[in-house]
């Protein structure tokens, strides 16, 4: 009856048949071997096999071999403490000291000032040829311009009998010679934009103490350029005087050099650019592209040029709404109320911006490009230093110059209809302005262009006849409000701790052509649409 069910359920019947089955021919084997005595031996075998099955177990469980890893964890480092050595090595730790910064050193009584001598480095820590400080990056792409701005001069240099002809409209002459700055002025120039053109001189050689060559230069402050390419063309013609300005167009040969305001402009209270550069990126972050005001602004003084009077006729009115949010600029009334209208980095806060020169190029361009917006750039005529790195239709807006507020209109419903389109212009352009604009790189630019004009030069430098000394000491310690303030702010307090940007090479005539391509291709494709958009508009009466 051994293989009958068990009257104590079911589970209890499979199991002790189970057992039954896999015992009895040992029990009835046959051998001898006394009931009892089979039991125990079944038993002990038994005992066995359900040991082994539970330790089989026990090392499979992740839970008890974490607590044995941990246990054999605590005993490893219980030794390695017994066996640490009674006098362990001391930590060396390895501090580097601050560097030291060269501040102003303007005496008490500031009715005189001057150059202070020993005060500040004469040579940096680097090499031009250094393995140790290599260059810290590749210039960016519109340092190749450099190259053209230049070769008017490739072939024959420049002669002092070409730089003596510069002079003619020149606001002042600077010389570097061993390192120090002379200048000899000429004529007043607006406001203080000479007097913050020659700070960024003298701070580039703070920056690059040591490494700025000899030269001469004659260098005018007037917005338009006036050396025409025509009157040096031919065979014969003699070779173009060379003139530094601000900007430059395609009908001159001007040389273009960064403008003043990059070291602040102390008459509308424009912040030098390092910190500027950082409230615009800030104002950025206060107001997100997509919760910005969908249409197009601009202020500023409509008073300068025709063409911004033009543009003042797209203003929203009863009769039309052109997408444009227009505001004429009061400086006057400006600086009576403490500018608090004209806060560059308040002013980000519609979805598209235009940028429209005055009686040349504007200083206002790159704090338009820096805003996120999607700048709206009505066709121009002169570029400066930079702007010839920028792309249509990935850093700015292309708008027509005799038809802008048909132009305006269709970019900003474009832009408002291409969300995820628009946005991605707008953050290239400021994307290119925070990284590529820089000081550091403006710095880098000066640097550049002037190392590659010096090596035009047939002749050697010399301190003109009627220059005086410059340091920064002359020029801020005997200044006031917002002239002393922004010197002080922009002033380079120490050395560089490795050169400039590494220069990119000319254009070839290729690569020339295809950028030149590019623009023009893609300029007349936003044309073409928009004119169809105004066909469809004109069509449905809208």
């Amino acid at each position: 009856m051994r293989n009958s069910p068990s009257k104590h359920g079911s589970a209890g019947g499979h199991s002790r048949t189970f057992t039954d089955t896999i015992w009895s021919p040992f029990v009835k084997s046959g051998l001898g071997i006394s009931p009892n005595r089979s039991y125990a031996l079944v038993s002990l075998l038994i005992l066995l096999i359900v040991g082994a099955f539970i330790s089989t177990r026990l090392l499979l469980d992740t839970t008890v071999l974490l607590e044995k890893k941990a246990a054999t964890t605590t005993t490893t480092k219980t030794q390695t403490q017994t066996i640490t050595p009674k006098y362990p090595r001391p930590t060396t730790v390895i501090t580097q000291s601050p560097k030291p910064e060269f501040t102003l050193h303007c005496s008490a009584n500031e009715t005189t000032a001057s150059c202070p001598s020993n005060k500040y480095p004469t040579t940096t820590s680097f090499e031009d040829d250094d393995t140790n400080h290599p260059p810290t990056a590749t210039c960016p792409d519109y340092f190749r311009w450099i190259h053209d701005d230049l070769r008017p001069w490739s072939r024959t240099g420049i002669t002092r009998e070409a730089l003596e002809r510069a002079k003619k409209t020149a606001t002042f002459r600077l010389a570097i010679v061993g390192g120090k700055i002379y200048v000899e002025k000429f004529q007043d120039a607006f406001q203080t934009r000479d007097v913050f053109t020659i700070w960024g001189f003298l701070q580039l050689l703070r920056k690059y103490p040591g490494k700025i060559p000899d030269l001469e230069l004659m260098f005018d402050c007037v917005d338009w350029p006036v050396v025409r390419a025509s009157e040096f063309a031919g065979a014969n013609a003699p070779s173009p005087p060379p003139l530094f300005r601000y900007c430059g167009n395609e009908e001159t040969l001007d040389i273009v050099f960064p403008d003043w305001s990059f070291w602040g402009w102390a008459e509308v209270n424009i912040k030098p650019w390092e910190s500027l550069l950082k409230e615009l990126r800030e104002g950025n972050e206060r107001t997100k592209w997509i919760n910005r005001e969908p249409y197009a602004y601009w202020k500023g003084n409509p008073m300068v040029a025709e063409t911004r009077q033009d543009l003042m006729k797209c203003n929203v009115s009863e009769e039309h709404e052109w997408n444009a949010r227009l505001y004429a600029q009061d400086w006057i009334k400006e600086s009576k109320e403490g500018y608090k209208q004209s806060d560059l980095a308040s002013q980000c806060h519609h979805r598209y911006k235009i940028y429209i020169e005055g009686s040349a190029w504007s200083v206002s361009e790159k704090y338009i490009l820096a805003c996120d917006s999607v700048t709206l750039l009505v066709k121009p005529h002169y570029y400066d230093f930079f702007t010839r790195g920028l792309l249509p239709a990935h850093h700015y807006w292309p708008v027509r110059e005799h038809d802008k507020c048909r132009s305006i209109k269709f970019a900003v419903d474009w832009g408002n209809s291409h969300i995820q389109k628009a946005q991605d212009i707008g953050k290239a352009a400021s994307d290119f302005i925070q990284q590529d604009l820089k000081m550091d790189y403006v710095y880098d630019y000066m640097y550049h262009l002037l190392t590659e004009y010096s090596k035009l030069l047939q002749f050697k430098p010399e301190i003109p006849r009627n220059a005086v000394e410059i340091c920064s000491e002359t020029m801020a310690c005997l200044r006031n409000g917002n002239e002393r303030k922004f010197m002080t702010e922009s002033l380079v307090k120490q050395p560089a701790d490795s050169g400039p940007c590494a220069m990119p090479p000319p254009y070839d005539p290729a690569t020339y052509y295809e950028v030149v391509k590019r623009k023009q291709s893609t300029n007349m494709r936003i044309l073409q649409w928009e004119m169809k958009y105004w066909s469809k508009q004109n069509q449905t009466g809208s």
